[in-house]
């Protein structure tokens, strides 16, 4: 029930501001073409150009863990609410993953409109070699990351002011290291391994592997190990979560308010 509470405001709210839907698509496939043009101007494979595609759509969810996810219990606390939920007998855990299948809902409906759109103008080819891996890498990609989010909302709650500076700091080193808008094999193998500690790095690199006849060619580990690797991801992040999640709960029990220090 809190689960479904939760998300619910999410799923309406998007519906009742129609018009959010079409800056949240337009806005992101403006730099979707920079890049295109970019690759084409220097005459790169045409298979780059669906690279850009793809990334374009799944920043679309680092964005929404990135605000919606690791910030939220800090806005909540600076709108009074945060109270509330420690109090009500709803588990925090319940109550962010309702924020997380509401904002997964909302932004892959944003994802799909990115990627029919981008395709559409800019003649994308796919080829899917095996929709049962596509599927379990897309699934097991989002629930490390909405993972990472659950954690890192308690350690931004944890920082205070703090996590706007840091929200803003973690946005667009992302984008390089996750390999967004090219293979992130190019950065070479220990940067690339570094970075596969976000989930968003090894999901989309498997993902590009599996639509695109020279994803195999390009991608950084094989699709089984990546998959192997998400699923690890998958269960540190939400273990990691539950604990910190628990800590904050009696941090506040214990003090009777979460204080702007650090713990």
């Amino acid at each position: 029930m809190t689960v479904v509470g939760r998300s619910y405001p999410r799923v309406v709210g998007m519906q009742r501001e129609r018009s959010w839907m079409f800056f949240d698509v337009f806005l992101p496939l403006l730099s979707v073409a920079a890049y295109v043009f970019v690759y084409r101007a220097i005459g790169a494979p045409e298979d780059y150009v669906g690279f850009v595609v793809v990334g374009g759509a799944m920043t679309a969810f680092w964005m929404n863990v990135l605000w919606s996810m690791s910030s939220q219990l800090y806005w909540e606390k600076e709108q009074g609410n945060l109270a509330l939920y420690i109090i009500s007998p709803a588990p925090m855990m319940a109550i962010l993953l309702g924020m997380a299948v509401g904002g997964l809902f909302a932004t892959l409906l944003r994802a799909i409109a990115i990627i029919a759109v981008g395709s559409l103008i800019f003649n994308v080819t796919y080829a899917v070699s095996s929709f049962w891996q596509l599927i379990a890498v897309f699934s097991l990609s989002m629930v490390a990351l909405y993972g990472l989010g659950m954690m890192s909302a308690s350690i931004f709650l944890l920082l205070s002011r703090e996590a706007w500076h840091l929200a803003n700091l973690a946005m667009e080193p992302v984008y390089l290291v996750s390999g967004m808008y090219f293979p992130v094999k190019n950065l070479g193998f220990w940067a690339a391994a570094a970075a596969s500690v976000i989930p968003l790095t090894l999901g989309l690199d498997a993902m590009r592997q599996l639509v695109f006849a020279s994803g195999p060619t390009l991608g950084f580990l094989s699709v089984e190990t990546e998959i192997g690797i998400l699923v690890i991801l998958s269960v540190t992040f939400v273990t990691a979560a539950r604990y910190l999640l628990a800590y904050v709960e009696r941090l506040a029990v214990r003090e009777g308010r979460l204080t702007e220090n650090r713990r």
